[in-house]
């Protein structure tokens, strides 16, 4: 979901790279401190949240709409998306030094396996100003940084821990997709996860995401339970289906594809399962959700979604 206001490989084998991060440099605070705080995007609403928030310009697209019937599709305004992404996976938090779940070798393996899966090209119909988004994920594995994390309310932190962990040293394509799990629960916040755009010192766009920690948490939870994995896994892997497919087809803000509402392809599929697992390239199985493809509503193949539109997609 666009929201202006702020609330409160092809490398399928490739080695996880892991890392203990201690301490942040002045310099960094300082350069994040005179950036304006980058939007939420992509925002993935826990189960039964209705947000009232809404951007200004979508706000005013809605009111020019009355009286109109638009399309449920998205359309394109004007951004860059992503052609691939380079991904790495970064566990925050104390208890991530111990760890010994299925949740940090779990999430390696789902990026791995995204990349040229049927459900990657879910996405690549749609193209941007640097071209079209393709199915292809590079995979650097995780980095691990056992300072205590932080809540999801304030992107600008989120960006600084990146930058810090990844030394201000972004994918220099501008397509690198840094996606930070915490081990902080979500707590009373209407929202499992989100995504944003941003840049370190160095000046180069990165998209970066945030993941609260799901366990036990009815209100982000896929109820999986055909897979296997543990219930973290399998929430924590749903809502990184939604936040990577949004960050490859709207990355960064004023933004390319979502509808008159500021939904993209990822919030007009949430909460909703069409098979009770798909199937990555790489065998692995999980429960996902599906995404928003303007060919399959146009065309009439898609599976309906919340609203009873019949535009969802999941590659099985």
């Amino acid at each position: 979901m666009k929201m202006r206001i702020l609330p409160l490989l092809v490398c399928s084998g490739a080695l996880a790279i892991t890392a203990t991060v201690q301490g942040q440099g002045n310099s960094q605070t300082e350069y994040l401190d005179a950036q304006k705080e980058p939007p939420m995007l992509g925002i993935h609403w826990a189960r039964g949240f209705q947000p009232n928030a809404r951007a200004a310009e979508e706000a005013k697209d809605a009111k020019a709409a009355l009286g109109t019937r638009r399309s449920p599709n998205m359309t394109n305004h004007g951004g860059v998306i992503m052609p691939q992404a380079n991904t790495t996976a970064i566990f925050w938090g104390t208890s991530w030094g111990s760890y010994s779940g299925d949740k940090i070798t779990g999430i390696d393996s789902w990026y791995q396996g995204f990349s040229n899966s049927n459900y990657a090209k879910t996405s690549d119909e749609y193209t941007g100003t640097n071209g079209q988004v393709g199915p292809v994920v590079n995979h650097s594995g995780h980095l691990i940084d056992t300072s205590a994390s932080s809540g999801g309310g304030s992107t600008s932190t989120i960006l600084s821990e990146v930058c810090k962990v990844i030394k201000n040293n972004p994918d220099p394509s501008g397509n690198g997709y840094y996606a930070v799990y915490t081990d902080t629960p979500r707590g009373n916040a209407g929202y499992c996860a989100w995504h944003s755009a941003g840049t370190c010192s160095n000046g180069v766009r990165l998209q970066f995401a945030y993941f609260f920690k799901l366990d036990g948490d009815a209100g982000c939870d896929p109820q999986d339970t055909t897979t296997g994995h543990s219930q973290g896994l399998a929430a924590i892997a749903n809502v990184s289906g939604h936040e990577l497919s949004e960050a490859r087809t709207d990355p960064a803000s004023p933004g390319a594809w979502y509808d008159s509402q500021g939904a993209e392809n990822g919030d007009k599929c949430a909460w909703t399962f069409n098979v009770p697992s798909v199937t990555f390239s790489n065998g692995t199985v999980w429960k996902i959700q599906g995404e928003w493809s303007n060919a399959a509503y146009t065309a009439g193949t898609g599976y309906p979604n919340n609203s009873g539109q019949k535009g969802c997609v999941d590659g099985h």
